[in-house]
């Protein structure tokens, strides 16, 4: 008999595994306290992972799969999945130990340790699910330890995948469109509600209180509204691509306070817990794309396109070049703890504050909401990277470690010196007035940069270039805003480090 692990990001019904029903083969699936409380997650999180981690084992036996589940109230259950493993293996039941590659660091290292401390025969097997392998810098980027493209790397999966070519070359001329993907929400332009579904997962809750797991955020566990089975995660889909792609594109980085999701796809939770594959959610938009009628800007298909198969797959591969060492980077050594409004939303700032609530209320927010402000804050207040990475990781439905490391430390934070991102992105209030309706309803006003109720990011983003000049002059990228506060007087100059320093020393009352 074997006995094979089933991850809780493992959920993907495709995998070989289950293209025969063996009655030699046991799978084992387990919800433990460790995994829902190493980070402080949000409580959808925790309950749409278990859901669907059971929709998934009841689907596996329907198909006449073996399958022992054990639930945080079974007990049975020790809580640990190594626990749980020494003591499936020690029944003498099993001849043989399988498990598919985990996707993050730390389960790899204890799954191997485990597995060698073992006297049993094992087999690691792939997950079947990223368009590339772990390694793939190494055939991209041979000879290199830093200095990525992710530009080199898309077009990289392009080729190699034969996505939006033709005969060898990219559709239309180009490889990237992102240029027309940086658009403003216009005032009068009509937003499509979200789809939503209706999940009770109360029992589950129930569950999880008795076991004293709480998680952050807020929740009604009678209407859950994100997609915990294979069919509601391809109804997702599919809707995204009728509907919300024709618009995606062009909108991608526009952010409302009239709308939490705009035209995002919020498919992320599925296919990170591989419920949805890249490959089929690819497949699905362009088909989408080729059938339309009237046929939609070929922009708004790859602006999606790239952040499947260029972005995702960067990530996933910067995440297993530089681990363990990617997690203790801090380039800027910045130590300042995370200010209480994080948990809350209750800041005087407008954008901070919506983005924030929304993330509380709906275990979300889009990528430029948490970059450019969750995360541009963050950097420009000095926030040490521990701490922003436990709140990414926490309180965002689709946040699991080799995805969001790299974006938050990576990306967001620039906290690895330049290996996700070519320059910190930091920004002004102007970069946030740009691209959203926040500042219109703010207490601080956007165009001060000093003094009474003047916009707390004008001032943090000059500190923040002053006080790391030395580590960002010789950035290409940053050297027209260095020029820009070297023509400053030293009377404004002095008045806009002043104007930081006494929001840094009360960042919680901002």
């Amino acid at each position: 008999m074997e006995l094979r692990l089933i991850l809780g990001d493992q959920l993907h019904p495709g995998h070989s595994w289950f293209s025969e029903v063996d009655q030699n083969v046991t799978y084992v699936m387990m919800e433990v306290r460790e995994e829902a409380s190493y980070a402080p997650h949000h409580i959808q999180k925790i309950l749409c992972f278990f859901a669907a981690m059971r929709h998934f084992a009841a689907d596996l036996r329907k198909s006449g799969h073996q399958v022992k589940y054990l639930s945080i109230s079974d007990s049975q259950n020790c809580h640990s999945i190594i626990e749980n493993l020494k003591i499936l293996l020690e029944t003498g039941q099993y001849s043989s130990f399988c498990y598919q590659e985990p996707d993050e660091y730390r389960l790899d290292h204890q799954l191997k340790e485990f597995v060698q401390s073992q006297n049993i025969q094992s087999q690691l097997v792939s997950s079947e699910h990223f368009l590339v392998r772990r390694n793939e810098f190494s055939v991209v980027f041979p000879g290199k330890s830093q200095g990525y493209l992710m530009e080199t790397f898309y077009r990289h999966i392009r080729k190699k995948e034969n996505l939006l070519m033709e005969q060898g070359k990219p559709m239309f001329g180009k490889w990237n469109f992102d240029a027309e993907n940086r658009k403003k929400l216009p005032k009068n332009l009509s937003l499509p509600d979200p789809v939503l579904f209706q999940n009770d997962l109360s029992h589950i809750q129930s569950e999880l209180s008795q076991a004293g797991i709480q998680g952050i955020g807020r929740v009604d566990a009678a209407n859950i509204f994100w997609p915990v089975t294979r069919d509601q995660a391809l109804q997702l889909l599919s809707i995204f691509c009728d509907r919300f792609l024709p618009d995606f594109g062009t909108y991608q980085d526009a952010m409302t306070v009239k709308s939490w999701s705009v035209f995002h796809a919020r498919i992320s939770f599925a296919l990170n817990v591989k419920l949805l594959s890249p490959s089929e959610v690819i497949e699905a938009a362009v088909s989408s794309w080729k059938n339309s009628t009237p046929a939609f800007e070929f922009h708004q298909l790859e602006g999606f396109v790239r952040q499947i198969a260029g972005w995702r797959e960067y990530m996933r591969c910067l995440y297993w070049s530089h681990m363990p060492e990617y997690a203790q980077m801090n380039f800027f050594q910045h130590h300042r703890k995370l200010p209480v409004w994080y948990w809350t939303g209750q800041t005087k700032m407008n954008c901070l504050s919506h983005a924030i609530g929304q993330s509380l209320e709906y275990a979300y927010a889009h990528h430029i909401q948490r970059l450019m402000v969750t995360g541009n804050f963050a950097l420009l207040a000095g926030i040490d990277p521990d701490e922003v990475d436990q709140w990414y990781l926490g309180i965002y439905i689709d946040a699991i470690e080799w995805v969001e490391i790299t974006n938050t430390r990576g990306m967001s934070q620039y906290a690895d010196g330049g290996l996700a991102a070519t320059k910190p992105y930091v920004s002004s209030a102007a970069y946030i007035d740009k691209m959203s309706d926040y500042c219109t309803q703010c207490h601080y006003v956007k165009t001060l940069k000093t003094g009474k109720n003047a916009c707390p990011f004008n001032s943090l983003y000059w500190s923040f270039l002053e006080s790391n000049r030395e580590k960002l002059i010789a950035n290409p990228r940053m050297t027209m805003m260095y020029r820009v506060l070297d023509k400053m007087s030293t009377e404004d100059r002095n008045a806009l480090m002043k104007q930081a320093e006494i929001y840094l020393s009360q960042l919680d009352d901002l």
